[in-house]
């Protein structure tokens, strides 16, 4: 199985060891891959930065920030996670497989994370920047409109300052579940609709963003 990940990565590790600690989480024991996924992200980030620096040369700072947000966020890195089948290769603990942790974004993208620093600790800055730029060769080249990659709120903002409108409100409108497991919903009301959207996420902050982006798309037909 750790061959096939390493094919499928485009390197393959002296020190097997860091592979198997790198797919290791925390609820499988105190050798696990925490601190790889922190020196990993490092890399990440400066490696995505250099590209789109040298991709986009009239980008300004707060766009090429926005691109590398995007390129870097959980999600995207679960997508490439599952493209290694790293849910196949992950180490968990019992309580954590029986969740379906092998299936949660955020484990499988610290996962990535730490694959790319045990490179560096395996073979170097060269090694784990070529394999980065591999695995995120697809995505660089086909990068999103930069003006796609504002946040809802904001679009929806600049929306309806366009058509002369008043800022929205947000209100939440009820909260369930458990205390870590929490549902927020959050309506969004503006002048330029009567009726208001309802978005539901795991946190008000993320409710109001699917609220506004809800709006807009009303308000764009």
């Amino acid at each position: 199985m750790l061959k096939r990940l390493e094919k499928s990565i485009g390197y393959s590790f002296c020190d097997k060891g860091l592979l198997e600690q790198a797919l290791t989480h925390r609820s499988s024991g105190s050798k696990n891959n925490e601190r790889l996924e922190f020196l990993g992200d490092g890399i990440l980030n400066f490696v995505i930065a250099a590209a789109i620096y040298k991709c986009k040369p009239k980008a300004s700072e707060g766009e090429m920030s926005r691109l590398r947000a995007h390129l870097v966020c959980k999600e995207t890195l679960a997508e490439v996670g599952r493209e290694l089948d790293l849910g196949d290769c992950l180490r968990l603990g019992g309580g954590e497989l029986k969740s379906g942790g092998f299936r949660r974004d955020s484990t499988i993208a610290d996962c990535v994370e730490a694959i790319f620093g045990a490179i560096y600790l395996d073979d170097g800055f060269a090694a784990s920047e070529n394999v980065i730029l591999g695995l995120f060769d697809s995505r660089l080249n086909d990068m999103p409109d930069l003006s796609d990659l504002k946040d809802p709120k904001t679009r929806l903002q600049e929306f309806l300052q366009s058509i002369g409108k008043p800022l929205p409100e947000y209100d939440i409108v009820d909260v369930s579940g458990k205390e870590h497991e929490q549902t927020f919903k959050v309506k969004c009301s503006t002048v330029a609709n009567e009726e208001p959207t309802i978005g539901k996420a795991s946190s008000r902050k993320a409710a109001e963003q699917d609220a506004a982006l809800l709006m807009l798309k009303v308000l764009q037909k």
